[in-house]
């Protein structure tokens, strides 16, 4: 059978590479393709799915030659949580194993103001994002007890790119350039389902 994720960035392929498709069907179409990958946890490689000791751990497991799309599990150990940031490109989160938890923002005149309520990720459920409705958020792991991996998908290198991170309290912002843990990245056409 093939690699569920090998059919996922196939998928996702195909979309980007249709030039003249709008990007508000691209991402209902990626959170289409997402929600069927999430539904089922059988294919993430355990090296992939390692958490860190302090922060959580940011694997890539695709990178477009393009540089159109990546492919990303974040791992999130018990309590961990990433700072106010933005990412300056379109994405698709997908909920793997446990929940997160995501506050968006807005930027006010003095600091991040938070837009809406804090929405909870669960197993299987997908959402996007984009810099053109605002894409600036904070996300936690739900858990203080357990790992919780969510699977990203981006519309260009995400560990490559510059962004920025904002003081919860003050005006400042951080540029910064996330990287990833992982030394190497999985070969999707070696891993097969069973």
């Amino acid at each position: 059978m093939t690699n569920r994720l090998l059919q996922y960035v196939a998928g996702i392929s195909r979309l980007v590479s249709d030039s003249a498709i709008p990007i508000q069907t691209l991402l209902e179409r990626a959170i289409e393709l997402k929600g069927a990958l999430v539904r089922v946890d059988d294919w993430l490689p355990d090296a992939f799915a390692q958490p860190g000791p302090e922060f959580y751990r940011q694997h890539l497991l695709y990178g477009d030659p393009l540089n159109r799309f990546s492919v990303v599990s974040f791992v999130w150990g018990p309590g961990q949580s990433t700072p106010i940031h933005d990412h300056t490109v379109w994405g698709v989160v997908g909920m793997l194993r446990g929940a997160e938890y995501s506050q968006a923002y807005r930027l006010g005149p003095q600091a991040p103001v938070p837009r809406g309520d804090e929405e909870r990720l669960e197993v299987g459920e997908a959402f996007s994002l984009s810099p053109n409705r605002g894409d600036i958020h904070r996300v936690r792991n739900t858990f203080a007890d357990r790992v919780s991996i969510s699977i990203h998908t981006y519309g260009g290198n995400i560990g490559r790119i510059e962004r920025s991170v904002f003081s919860a309290d003050s005006p400042k912002v951080r540029p910064f350039v996330s990287g990833y843990a992982n030394a190497l990245v999985p070969n999707l056409w070696a891993i097969h389902d069973n």
